[in-house]
């Protein structure tokens, strides 16, 4: 017997229901303003039925095609070549690396008395796991993730603290970023930048822009 749809994770249901929302936009059933205003009570619903009524007027329901293009958008998109690493070095200073960006498979950062700002949030992972290797001395290090990436700290902190706040993803194929080395005098925070809803707005726009250029 199917599980009812009140007794379902609230998580799934909401997941479900932006997939639905974000199909029918992309192909031009939903305009832009109805769009953000349902979803904008996606994300604030608190029940499960409440997020059925938002889709239930909806013809289109999430296809395969649709899956495999998610996917796409949200995962490694290239092939990391071997020794692929990137530098990231400040002495009484600061640096930022954001925007779309390429992740190499392996990023060494060596801060002391200074601080340094990665932002993963629209950046594109080219490898399944990718090694942050940190030497923090009296600085302090801030790695922003989307939603949907498996982070794990493993650095030593002395005089100094870690901080991972990002959730668990559940996909074993989804990418990995491990953070190791030393932190001293120091802080090392891994945290969410972006929340869910803005993430949902971006992926919806670029799935809308991919059903464009199929129609065309």
């Amino acid at each position: 017997m199917a599980v009812t749809i009140a007794d379902r994770p609230l998580d799934s249901v909401r997941e479900e229901t932006v997939d639905q929302l974000i199909m029918n936009y992309g192909h031009g059933h939903l305009s832009l303003e109805a769009f953000q205003r349902r979803l904008d009570l996606a994300f604030e619903a608190e029940e499960p039925d409440a997020l059925v009524k938002l889709v239930e007027d909806l013809e289109l329901q999430v296809d395969a095609r649709y899956v495999e293009q998610k996917k796409g958008e949200l995962r490694r998109q290239e092939t990391a070549a071997d020794g692929d690493v990137e530098y990231v070095v400040d002495v009484f200073g600061g640096s930022n690396r954001t925007g779309r960006w390429r992740v190499p498979a392996e990023i060494r950062v060596f801060t002391v008395f200074g601080g340094s700002d990665i932002d993963f949030s629209e950046a594109v992972f080219t490898s399944h796991t990718t090694r942050i290797k940190l030497l923090c001395l009296f600085g302090g290090v801030d790695i922003y993730v989307p939603v949907g990436v498996n982070t794990t700290v493993k650095a030593f902190a002395i005089f100094g603290g870690t901080d991972n706040r990002t959730p668990s993803c559940a996909d074993s194929d989804a990418p990995r970023l491990i953070v190791e080395g030393l932190v001293m005098f120091g802080g090392a925070d891994v945290k969410i930048r972006r929340s869910l809803k803005e993430r949902a707005q971006a992926l919806a726009e670029r799935l809308r822009s991919w059903f464009d250029d199929e129609r065309r």
